[in-house]
Order: structure tokens, then C-alpha cells, then sequence
């Protein structure tokens, strides 16, 4: 399987995963959901940044770092929901 379609699959899969959160914020209105939606699109664009402009290696370009705060984004939502609540 070819790396582009691979990471055009996984780009896809996130936005889907994205708007599926930013539904649920919407709704609610719970901060959780949108952090989640915005963690989402992050590793959306972590996956088509190295395509789109041809990054062989994505610690050469330090695409990493859309990674690193996804996940910092949602830890720190997790924390704040649990913390808001009294533990």
C-alpha cells in the first residue's frame, strides 16, 4: 500500500472522528468534546503536512509536534474536566 494513501486514509479517518466530537459540542456544549474535535483535527493535519509538502521524514520537519499537542490538548482536557468535577 502506498505511504500517501495511507496517510490520506488516516487524514480522512480523523476529520470524521473531529466532526463526530464537534457534533457532540455542539449539543452539550461541553468544553471536552470541542478540545477532542480540535485534538482530531491536529492528527488530521500531522498526516497531510508530510504529503503535502513532501517531508520524507517526519521528524525532519518536526510534524511531530502537531502530535505532541493533540495529545497534550487532550490530557489537559481530561484533566480539566476531572478537576472541574472535584476529582
Amino acid at each position: 500500500m502506498h505511504p500517501n494513501f495511507t496517510a490520506g486514509f488516516l487524514t480522512a479517518g480523523y476529520l470524521v472522528a473531529g466532526l463526530f466530537f464537534l457534533k457532540f459540542w455542539r449539543r452539550t456544549g461541553d468544553r471536552l468534546f470541542a478540545a477532542f474535535a480540535a485534538a482530531f483535527a491536529l492528527m488530521a493535519i500531522n498526516q497531510a503536512v508530510p504529503v503535502l509538502f513532501g517531508i520524507p521524514d517526519e521528524a525532519l520537519g518536526g510534524v511531530y509536534l502537531l502530535r505532541l499537542a493533540a495529545f497534550l490538548l487532550i490530557i489537559w482536557a481530561i484533566l480539566r474536566k476531572n478537576i472541574a468535577r472535584g476529582g
